[in-house]
């Protein structure tokens, strides 16, 4: 959506990107390379070792091979730039960016939307001492120490950046933001699938989206074990995932839980409409002290609706628009102390609180006003 946006604002753009996102649906490439122009934006794929694991040697010999096509591609197609951005993951491609930065002599823009290696030795249960780990952290500081910006999704990136390495390299933050196809796209619900699911009179919490190792589900589940005699609050999961099937063995025992199935992506509007509270949780992790940009929130602000998170970490946005309350992650207890708050107050000032939410998202944090500022970024000093 960035793209689109400075695309929009005048800037000719072109994306060099793999075929071995095991997210997206396969791209069919003849050759090693395709060459496609989507709204305005030349798209670049090459075609590289395939993975089907996130957490896989496969998916690191994929990085590998990526910056190998990358290095050996023909730009002869391609326009002289004026500034390069290198997003990550894979960090890797900073030291293409640090290449093509000397030879074309042009801007070099670092966007991290993980911190690496940081995420694998705190959630993936790596050593900082792995020699992988240790080059990882190499290839991070000579990101940051000669890039022209650093640009992250998360809030607090800069105090990262400054604890690992002794650059001065500006940092900012372009969040995940909200499009007007997200506002103009919400499908509605069939009527059998509210009436089975969402129809209870009760205070309905719901955690809308994937449900794996990551989501931190345990804190909502336990919540409801300590809330299991209260009839005036029911708790939802709606979605899929890895766990789903696991957490229905072990809690679908308790009445006051209810799994529903998935929904497509545009009906996800649709469910929180008929909710009352939207929650989302993480595990404690260094990670979350440089903030979060998840695109739960943004679809949580969206809705107008409260918003309740299990989270340690750098605060932002809930508390900038005052939308909703943070308690301690993995913490039931306080999970459940503020559930029977948010259910005993007025439903008018829970509307009003889940209003500022959605009103502040607009205004800030919509993709025209995070364009402008990524282009500001990309072009500065120029």
């Amino acid at each position: 959506m960035l793209l689109k946006g400075v695309s929009k604002l005048g800037m000719n753009v072109t994306v060099v990107t793999s075929n071995s996102n095991n997210l997206i649906d396969p791209v069919h490439i003849p050759k090693w390379k395709k060459i496609d122009m989507v709204d305005g934006i030349k798209l670049v794929w090459l075609d590289t070792y395939k993975y089907s694991v996130a957490k896989s040697i496969k998916r690191i010999v994929s990085w590998f091979h990526f910056e190998y096509k990358l290095f050996f591609l023909s730009k002869s197609e391609l326009a002289k730039p004026d500034v390069i951005v290198v997003s990550s993951l894979s960090l890797l491609t900073i030291l293409n960016g640090l290449f093509l930065k000397r030879k074309y002599k042009c801007r070099l823009v670092f966007e991290i939307r993980d911190i690496w290696p940081l995420t694998i030795t705190e959630e993936g249960g790596i050593s900082s001492s792995n020699l992988m780990v240790k080059f990882l952290s190499w290839v991070e500081r000579i990101g940051y120490k000669y890039s022209d910006a650093i640009i992250g999704t998360m809030p607090n990136l800069e105090s990262h950046v400054r604890e690992v390495s002794s650059c001065s390299t500006p940092v900012y933050c372009v969040p995940m933001g909200v499009s007007d196809q997200q506002l103009e796209s919400v499908s509605g619900l069939d009527q059998t699938y509210i009436k089975t699911y969402l129809s209870s009179s009760k205070l309905k919490v719901v955690h809308a989206g994937t449900i794996g190792i990551t989501n931190a589900l345990e804190t909502f589940f336990e919540a409801a074990i300590k809330l299991k005699d209260n009839s005036n609050i029911e708790f939802i999961v709606v979605g899929d995932g890895a766990l789903k099937e696991k957490y229905i063995s072990e809690y679908s025992y308790l009445k006051n839980v209810v799994f529903a199935p998935k929904v497509d992506k545009n009906q996800v509007q649709s469910v929180l409409s008929h909710c009352d509270v939207v929650y989302f949780s993480t595990f404690k992790s260094k990670v979350w002290d440089y903030g979060q940009s998840l695109n739960k929130v943004i679809d949580y602000m969206l809705s107008g609706k409260p918003i309740i998170a299990s989270f340690s970490g750098f605060r932002s946005m809930i508390n900038e628009a005052d939308s909703g309350y943070f308690v301690p992650a993995e913490d039931p207890d306080s999970l459940a102390t503020k559930l029977l708050e948010i259910s005993r107050m007025d439903p008018q000032e829970l509307y009003e609180m889940g209003r500022r939410g959605r009103e502040w998202l607009l205004l800030n944090q919509n993709y025209d006003v995070l364009s402008e500022k990524f282009k500001s970024i990309l072009i500065e000093d120029k």
